[in-house]
């Protein structure tokens, strides 16, 4: 076996480049295997440490207002463990430094005992302390985008009066690892926070006193969380409660399990498909060394190696490939995990996120690594292992020789010779030629998915805030109020136009499924927030029925005309039978749209509305908004440039880097299969281009023959590549939409232009590296005959 390793290391340092190019796929593939699955190691392991050690609960309401002696009935709930009642109210905050009010949501802390539940770590300055007055914490997001320091003032506006408070410290909570507006699905953390306050202030301030509006509960172990929940929606439908909802269903929570469900899909979808070319770029080589070492096979049997040692020793070649591969691959990932989790600390606030290796991913990456090198040489070993020695002494049959296909349709004359051996060859070896199709449409297919995500990014921003949100902000009120107390706004400088909307918070049902959502209604024609169609057409909304987006319609598996059931959570209550009229195109969160007089009537309460959308005028924006500072009613605001500047800085970040690195990986696979195919290709015919430089062939007219090979094959893979991609792109970018953001498919010309360009730009530096090939070939050395 000794000899035998002297000839495998021989045989590798001969084909260096090709070893590389391959090692180089392959560890593509398993760096991103290392990286997704460390990174769903760490959101996991980092998420349920939190959980545990800062006892996060598994169910919460939101309700109107309900008094503290009711806490024992809600104890004595079977499979409930503990329970946290508190009180969180919508607030506008007042920051110097910006011109538009800010928001959030305040909620109160007692004084005489802590946190049973969703207790809070303190990142900076001090807790409260007991006794103190117009105190309060900052969620660390929210401080860190106004540039907020323990120590500074902030002034809320509670209830209609403006009070002033210092900020004791910046603290974090696993109820919002994911901070954004209650109802909004992206976050805006320079114009939306959190709060806490001492019970007894904020209870004076909103007249609570003695009450509490928001409940977490823990369960009990091997409790039902559904048979909880259906407890206190039936306790607490008195005192308005809007629904109980289980931890999946927690907005935050929801986030962080969508990033890993994206995860999940990504270490699956594109590390299977580098492998693949990988291993078919390892076959490639072996079964072509294989036929350039037939006598050598022969020689090595007739002096007594067995079919089992130069079986293994093919075998070696692919396991040594997937050995270079693991040891660039495992540092690469960890390297981009390290990176990866960087940006989630910009949206994702827990205590301590750090990168944690999955030591089972590297082993994971490495029995994949060495499963794809092995099914790649497979045939070539068993081949090898199978063929006799006599008849391995002799070389292959020739190829018949006969003109190729576009000779015999009469382009003979048009057809320089280079060109006509070029075309003979293909048509002569089609099972190689097939096989290097196969391999550079692989490579172009892969180039579309990333640039697909880049492209998609694009379309939702514009999709998003310029075709289906056309106003410049909106504003939301304590308490539903009449269409008269939109005078008010309407007054303030600077505004074009205004329209109502109401926000009623339902439980839509079809069937077994259920979502639990707000009905959005605004008027059948609006101007502002839109209701759009796949095709970008406005759907005009009716009184006598219901639009859903199209993803709560698959979650809910309706279709127009079907009766959806809408259970209201507010005022009356009411139970109703909606018909699903048609489906709207959204990208973010959950949509059921309604017109406004419609939704009104259904809930029985008059002509009320929960806020306003309005348009601007530019040169007026920083007054109104200094004046809007002023409207005690307003309880949030959500501005459409801040959410789209923020999206930009977190998410679609995010997504591209994502994107950069997999379009990184992307290119050295197109560059990896054009070069090792120009090598093989070379090697396979270098007697034949010997010869024809000994018959007096020029260079560049030997080149021209590989060359317009490598062109006829690259022109043939190119658009089986592209349709390829788009069908890859299409089904990976599908299977990562998630209920709170969409990306959805965009193939543009850009795209394949790119893809094109990078496959051809590989073609013409491998054939500079062949051209130089080919000026160093010994013709002597070549044309000896092996016998």
């Amino acid at each position: 076996m000794q000899l035998l390793n002297r000839k495998l290391w021989r045989d590798l340092r001969r084909m260096k480049g090709q070893t590389l190019a391959v090692a180089l796929v392959m560890s593509c593939g398993l760096a991103m295997l290392i990286m997704t699955r460390s990174l769903i190691r760490s959101l996991e392991y980092t998420r349920q440490h939190y959980y545990l050690t800062h006892r996060f609960a598994d169910v919460f309401v939101t309700l109107k207002r309900a008094p503290y002696n009711l806490l024992d009935r809600l104890r004595a709930i079977p499979g409930v463990a503990a329970v946290q009642a508190s009180i969180a109210i919508q607030v506008t905050v007042d920051l110097p430094h910006l011109d538009e009010p800010a928001s959030g949501t305040v909620r109160s802390l007692p004084e005489a005992e802590p946190l049973n539940l969703n207790r809070l770590y303190l990142r900076r300055g001090r807790w409260l302390q007991t006794g103190e007055s117009h105190y309060l914490l900052v969620s660390e997001a929210f401080a860190e985008a106004n540039k907020l320091q323990p120590g500074d003032t902030i002034a809320l506006l509670l209830h209609g009066h403006r009070e002033t408070f210092r900020i004791a410290g910046l603290v974090l909570s696993p109820e919002i690892i994911f901070e954004a507006r209650p109802g909004a699905s992206l976050p805006d953390n320079r114009t939306y926070g959190t709060f806490w306050m001492w019970e007894r202030e904020l209870a004076a301030a909103s007249n609570m006193e003695g009450a509490f509006n928001y409940l977490a509960v823990a369960l009990g172990p091997g409790a039902s969380a559904q048979a909880v929940q259906i407890a206190l929606d039936r306790l607490l439908e008195p005192y308005g409660g809007r629904g109980a909802y289980a931890r999946k269903d927690h907005p935050s929570h929801t986030r962080v399990s969508d990033e890993i469900f994206i995860l999940r899909i990504l270490s699956v979808g594109f590390p299977a498909f580098f492998l693949s070319v990988a291993a078919f770029m390892t076959h490639a080589v072996l079964m072509r060394l294989l036929s350039l070492q037939r006598e050598q096979v022969a020689i090595l049997k007739a002096f007594g190696f067995s079919n089992a040692q130069v079986a293994v020793h093919y075998l070696k070649y692919g396991l040594i490939i997937a050995g270079l591969a693991a040891g660039l691959g495992t540092p690469l990932g960890i390297l981009l995990g390290h990176r990866i989790v960087g940006l989630y600390h910009m949206f994702f606030r827990f205590p301590d996120l750090h990168f944690r290796l999955d030591p089972g991913a590297v082993l994971v990456a490495l029995a994949i690594g060495t499963l794809a090198a092995a099914a790649g040489v497979g045939t070539a070993v068993h081949r090898a292992a199978r063929l006799p020695p006599a008849e391995a002494m002799r070389p292959e049959s020739p190829a018949q020789y006969h003109r190729a296909w576009p000779e015999r349709i009469g382009l003979a004359p048009w057809l320089r010779p280079a060109a006509r051996m070029a075309l003979r060859n293909l048509e002569r070896h089609p099972a190689q030629a097939l096989l290097t199709v196969a391999g550079l449409s692989l490579a172009t297919a892969l180039l579309i998915v990333p640039n697909c995500f880049r492209d998609s990014v694009d379309l939702l921003l514009g999709f998003q805030w310029d075709i289906v949100q056309r106003q410049d902000l909106n504003v939301g009120f304590i308490e539903p109020r009449t269409l008269d107390s939109l005078h008010s706004l309407r007054r303030l400088p600077g505004v074009l136009s205004i329209e109502p909307f109401r926000a009623a918070p339902a439980r839509i049902r079809f069937g077994p499924r259920s979502r639990q959502l707000a009905v959005v209604g605004t008027p059948a024609r609006s101007l502002h927030n839109r209701v759009i169609d796949r095709r970008w057409r406005q759907i005009p909304l009716s009184p006598a029925g219901m639009v859903v987006s199209a993803k709560l319609a698959e979650v809910l598996a309706a279709r127009p005309g079907d009766l959806l059931e809408v259970e209201f959570l507010e005022g009356q209550r009411r139970v109703c039978q909606v018909p699903l009229l048609a489906i709207s195109e959204d990208l973010t969160g959950l949509g059921a749209h309604m017109d406004l007089d419609g939704l009104n009537r259904l809930l029985g309460e008059g002509a009320l509305v929960t806020g306003a959308s309005l348009a601007l005028d530019s040169l007026h924006r920083p007054s109104f908004l200094r004046a809007l500072k002023g409207i005690p009613h307003v309880s949030w605001v959500s501005i459409k440039d801040s959410l789209r500047a923020n999206f930009r800085q977190t998410t679609a970040t995010s997504i591209n880097v994502i994107q950069r690195i997999y379009l990184a990986f992307a290119i050295v696979v197109a560059f990896g299969v054009v070069y090792n195919n120009a090598r093989i290709s070379l090697a396979e015919r270098a007697r034949e281009l010997a010869t024809l430089r000994v018959l007096g062939l020029t260079e560049r007219e030997v080149a021209a023959v590989l060359l317009i090979e490598l062109a006829v094959l690259a022109w043939l893979a190119i658009p089986i590549g592209l349709a390829l991609g788009s069908v890859l792109a299409t089904a990976i970018v599908e299977a990562i939409n998630t209920e709170t953001v969409r990306l959805p498919a965009v193939l543009t010309s850009r795209n394949y232009c790119f893809a094109a360009a990078v496959v051809l730009g590989a073609a013409l530096l491998s054939a500079t590296a062949v051209l130089r090939r080919i000026q160093r070939l010994d013709l002597v050395a070549v044309l000896k005959a092996p016998e």
